[in-house]
């Protein structure tokens, strides 16, 4: 063989050689950084991956909800940057036409994106312990346990009748798979910090302690959905209170009666034996009937200063209230309403 024609051979090598390594090159530059991932409607999808949970367990929810349009790349890629041992929980986005290398390095490295916790009406600690639940990885018992433990909600100023108030309605941002320990721990200081001097001092001046202004404040959300007598009711009820005359609040009977859409309140019904009916007991109830609005709380510690006593919903049941000075006066009010639900044949 000449010379000429060995090297020839050797040129045709390299050149099969380079072809073949240019070929695998381009097939990892594929399977690291070409799009992969995909999500419904091309909008951004949350993955949610449980504490605890395994690389199988991941692939398994990548599978069941179709994120990737080739699951081998995919776990290639995992196995090539190690992951299948350092899986981390959280909630992480997926966003549509993600590469395999980026989606691996995010569940990697932990970067997940928060979450919008919404707390809002909640009539119950069990009410709450679910709307959470559906927010947040602990689950509604793993909440409830903390909420029925007596020495643990102790630490935090609480018992199981108030533990309800320490939940201030908001929109707060947490780590999906934060733990039910560090949940308490930031809602406690949340607490503290809606607390400031200011409301605190004017606490004290209507004579009430904290978890009382967001109990009586509990009352009023579901006495009215009008933002604009919160103010002038809560002046009915601190007078009430100053005078050693009881609430006789409505909804502290449906509380008691675990029957939240009555709409019309009898005799016999104010007669239940709870130590939240105020037709029975001086004073507030041992703790909030609900979760009250900011607006609500505040509306209690700027009440307004009034001589009435008494408020009945009007007639023409459009939200807004009678107020009276004298029992009289709302003796005449309450009639009237009674005789506009009897036309309605409103029962009960």
């Amino acid at each position: 063989m000449s010379s000429r024609s060995t090297i020839r051979i050797i040129l045709l090598i390299i050149l099969v050689l380079m072809v073949a390594g240019g070929a695998k090159f381009a097939s990892i530059y594929r399977n690291v950084f070409s799009p992969n991932l995909r999500t419904p409607d091309q909008k951004p999808y949350y993955l949610l991956i449980p504490t605890g949970a395994d690389w199988q367990e991941v692939t398994d929810s990548i599978s069941r909800h179709k994120l990737a349009r080739n699951p081998r790349s995919l776990n290639w890629v995992a196995q090539k940057k190690k992951y299948p041992g350092r899986v981390r929980p959280g909630r992480y986005k997926v966003t549509d036409g993600m590469s395999n290398g980026a989606f691996v390095n995010m569940l990697r490295s932990g970067s997940q994106d928060p979450v919008d916790v919404v707390i809002n009406i909640a009539r119950t600690p069990e009410d709450l312990a679910q709307r959470l639940s559906e927010q947040i990885e602990p689950t509604a018992d793993e909440i409830m346990e903390r909420m029925k433990d007596d020495n643990y909600i102790a630490e935090f100023g609480f018992t199981q009748q108030t533990i309800l108030g320490m939940f201030l309605p908001n929109t707060y941002e947490f780590w999906w798979n934060t733990t039910p320990d560090n949940f308490f721990k930031r809602m406690h200081r949340e607490y503290e910090k809606f607390w400031t001097h200011d409301r605190i001092s004017k606490a004290r001046k209507t004579g009430l302690d904290q978890n009382e202004v967001i109990t009586l404040a509990s009352i009023l959300i579901n006495e009215t959905n009008k933002e604009d007598e919160y103010r002038r009711m809560a002046g009915v009820y601190v007078n009430r209170l100053n005078n050693g005359i009881r609430l006789q609040a409505d909804p502290t009977v449906k509380f008691a009666l675990g029957d939240f859409e009555r709409q019309r309140i009898l005799k016999k019904d104010t007669q239940i034996d709870s130590p939240h009916n105020t037709y029975l007991h001086d004073g507030l109830p041992p703790g909030p009937i609900a979760l009250p609005t900011i607006g609500a709380i505040d509306a209690v510690l700027d009440y307004e200063q009034h001589e009435f006593l008494y408020f009945c919903a009007r007639e023409d049941f459009s939200g807004y209230h009678n107020f009276a000075r004298t029992l009289d006066q709302h003796n005449k009010y309450a009639r009237s309403y009674q005789k506009a639900l009897n036309r309605r044949n409103i029962l009960q």
